[in-house]
Parts: C-alpha cells; sequence; structure tokens
C-alpha cells in the first residue's frame, strides 16, 4: 500500500477542520471556476471564427480567380478561362468546386430612395445552399425560365429595410456606364447574411443580365469563385491555384479580400490567450494558498511523522497527493459546468449578441474534444508544478517544535 497516497486520501475525505474545509472548497471552487471559462472562452472564439468565417466565405468563395489587370474596381473584365483551367481547378485535391460570377455596380431607385449597390450575377450552377440557410423571405431565382430569371434578384435584409421593399415588389435598377441601362427587377426573395459589408453591398441575380449590359459573348464571366475542402489550409491552397492559372489570370483569397474582418478575428486569439492566462494563474493561486493553509493546519501531524522516520521527501508528497485531489475534483466539476454552460447555449442561444457590430445575433459555441484534453493536462501539469514550491515549507519544520505547536 502507498503509504503516502493514503495518508492524503485520509486528510482530504476525513477531515474534521472547519477551517481546513472551507479553504479547500474554495480553492476546489476557483479550479472549477477557471477551467470552465477558460473551457467556454476557446469553445466561444472557436466558435466566433467559425461562424463568421462561415459566413463570409458562403457568399464570396474561398478564392476568387479573375483577369489580371488595373482595374480595382467591382467590375472585373471579362475572360472565357481556358479547359484546361477549369480542368486543373476541378482536379485540385484542395477544391470542393467552382462557379462563375460577374459583378457590375448599380444604383437602386424605389420608394423615392436610392441606394448604390454592386450587382452580383450567378448562373443555373450557382451553390445556393448558402444562401437558403440565410433566406429570410420567399425563394431563390428560377432559372429553368431563363427569360424569368432575368428578371429576378435576391436582395438583402438591410437593403429591403433602407428602401422599405419586401418580397414580391417590383423596383428599377440603373446599371452604372456609359450610356447609363436600366432593368426592371422583382424581389423572389430577402436573405440576411449578418456581415454589413455584404449585406450592404450586393444583390444577386442573373448573369445574364451583365453579359448582355456588356455586350459580352455567350460564355464570357467575370471571374470563378472557388470552394475548398478545407479552409485550414486556405493559405496553402491559394498559392496552389495561383501557380497554375493561366499568365493573363489572377487569384485573392477570402483573408486578402475582406482583410479588416479577418484581421478582427486574428486580435481574438490575443483576448483568448490573456484570459486563460488569468484565468489560470487566480487557479494556482488558489491552489497555493489552500497547500499552505493545509501544511500550516498540518504542523502537529507533519512533526509526528517526521519523528516516526518518515522522511521530508515521503511528507512533501502527502500534502502533493492531497493537492492534486483537490485539482482533479475541481477539474471534474470545472469540465461539468463549462460543458453543461456551452451546450446550453448551443441548443437554446440564450444568450445574444447584437448582430450589427458582431455579425452574429448569439453568443457560437464550437467544442473541440483535443482542446478539452489539452486545457486539462496543461492545468494538472502546471498546478502540480507550481505546487511543489509551497510543499518544500515541510522541509523547514522541525519536529520537536511542530509536536509543541498549538
Amino acid at each position: 500500500m502507498n503509504t503516502e497516497y493514503f495518508i492524503a486520501k485520509r486528510i482530504a475525505i476525513k477531515s474534521e477542520r472547519t477551517f481546513s474545509k472551507l479553504i479547500v472548497r474554495i480553492a476546489i471552487s476557483g479550479v472549477m471556476l477557471s477551467l470552465a471559462v477558460m473551457m467556454l472562452s476557446i469553445a466561444i472564439i472557436k466558435g466566433f471564427k467559425t461562424e463568421i468565417q462561415e459566413k463570409v466565405r458562403g457568399y464570396v468563395g474561398d478564392v476568387r480567380v479573375f483577369k489580371l489587370d488595373t482595374n480595382n474596381s467591382f467590375e472585373q473584365r471579362p475572360f472565357i478561362p481556358l479547359p484546361k483551367t477549369i480542368t486543373d481547378l476541378k482536379k485540385n485535391p484542395f477544391v470542393a468546386y467552382i462557379q462563375p460570377y460577374a459583378t457590375k455596380p448599380a444604383i437602386i431607385s424605389a420608394n423615392e430612395e436610392v441606394e448604390g449597390i454592386n450587382f452580383k450575377g450567378v448562373d443555373a450552377g450557382y451553390h445556393w445552399d448558402y444562401i437558403k440557410k440565410h433566406l429570410v423571405s420567399g425563394s431563390l431565382i428560377d432559372f429553368t425560365d431563363s427569360v424569368k430569371a432575368n428578371g429576378q434578384i435576391l436582395i438583402s435584409q438591410y437593403t429591403a429595410d433602407r428602401l422599405k421593399l419586401k418580397t414580391g415588389d417590383d423596383f428599377i435598377m440603373h446599371f452604372v456606364q456609359n450610356p447609363p441601362r436600366r432593368r426592371k427587377f422583382k424581389i423572389v426573395g430577402i436573405y440576411n447574411i449578418g456581415v454589413e459589408e455584404i449585406d450592404k453591398s450586393f444583390v444577386i441575380g442573373s448573369i445574364n443580365i451583365i453579359r448582355r449590359l456588356n455586350n459580352w459573348k455567350p460564355n464570357e464571366i467575370g471571374g470563378l469563385e472557388v470552394r475548398l475542402k478545407d479552409f485550414a489550409k486556405l493559405t496553402v491552397a491559394a498559392d496552389d491555384i495561383y501557380v497554375n492559372l493561366e499568365i493573363n489570370l489572377k487569384s485573392e483569397s477570402v483573408q486578402e479580400y475582406f482583410p479588416n474582418i479577418f484581421t478582427w478575428l486574428s486580435l481574438l486569439d490575443v483576448n483568448t490567450r490573456v484570459l486563460l492566462i488569468l484565468m489560470m494563474i487566480v487557479g494556482v493561486i488558489n491552489m497555493i494558498t489552500a497547500l499552505l493553509i493545509m501544511i500550516l493546519e498540518r504542523t502537529n501531524m507533519i512533526g509526528m511523522l517526521k519523528s516516526f522516520g518518515m522522511t521530508d521527501y515521503s511528507i512533501m508528497k502527502i500534502f502533493l497527493f492531497n493537492a492534486m485531489y483537490l485539482v482533479g475534483y475541481g477539474l471534474l466539476l470545472g469540465n461539468a459546468l463549462g460543458l453543461w454552460l456551452g451546450f446550453l447555449q448551443y441548443y437554446t442561444h440564450i444568450f445574444s449578441l447584437d448582430q450589427s457590430s458582431y455579425y452574429l445575433s448569439y453568443v457560437p459555441v464550437e467544442f473541440h474534444l483535443m482542446d478539452i484534453v489539452l486545457l486539462n493536462m496543461v492545468t494538472v501539469i502546471i498546478c502540480l508544478v507550481v505546487l511543489i514550491l509551497p510543499s518544500l515549507l515541510v522541509s523547514r519544520i522541525s519536529p520537536l517544535k511542530a509536536i509543541r505547536f498549538k
């Protein structure tokens, strides 16, 4: 039988000292709350990054391919991609799918209101899964009838509110060119992405409208949206796509297209690290305080054990076992509390946000098993290393003085 572990267990479970019990409970609560806060911090930050990344990449793709020129406007020059370019993109192991698009600046005039916008043209092969999830009312553009599709349009909730429009309404759109051209559209659907940079800037219609207005050939496009299988490999995939493009084409990742959003997301990682460090310090200080008090309250016991021949190292192990028992109990409760609060938010969205400021209407939560395991392991290791220092106090206690200590 392990003598040190046996004594530590008796001290932790059978202790009848009221003051030490209070300190122990405070220490356990500190570890519990620290772990729960750290766990939720990581889960919330990862949830934020995933949700906002999905919002942005779902609308504009992960990588955009367009013609190489000095044009900095939203309207790209037309091109016809070579069959080899399309084949290389489809065979690329990083790519999930590609879809053509084109954009053209325009002005919407409705209800005595005017709004500048960018018309995004897509074709019948466009992947609508993302827009479907954010469709507030109405339906998608019906490309089964090409003539009908040319008069249909999807607008954002932001634009609809500013222009006092709703599903089924008609309005006139003035396209910016020389001379200006105007077209009448019917709103078939209203979506709400939640990212102001997108909602206030784009509407979705048929790419054939842009082809006709610009006198393009039937198969000319403004660009290709590339969707990746794994967003975590964006940098590598974007470089690989760029290397294999035609000499007259260039590519741009979604991070380059929306630098402000992704810079903000990267700053969240810094905030998380600071919070993790602070919470770890709180938990460690609580455990050091509890261990010191337990050692001082057990001064008589330490003196008796030394007089029986037990070494300082063995007595240190007793208190380290005791401390790790408390840490383990705190971790168990902390995991339970953190997971419970996380899943409560995940399924109920009880904690809401201002979508105009945070791009989301609720606090997102995303748990990863590896994050939880690593967080628990790091907490145990740090506590064990730090608690060795106060346990060295045992070696400074004299057996004779300790037995007489009251």
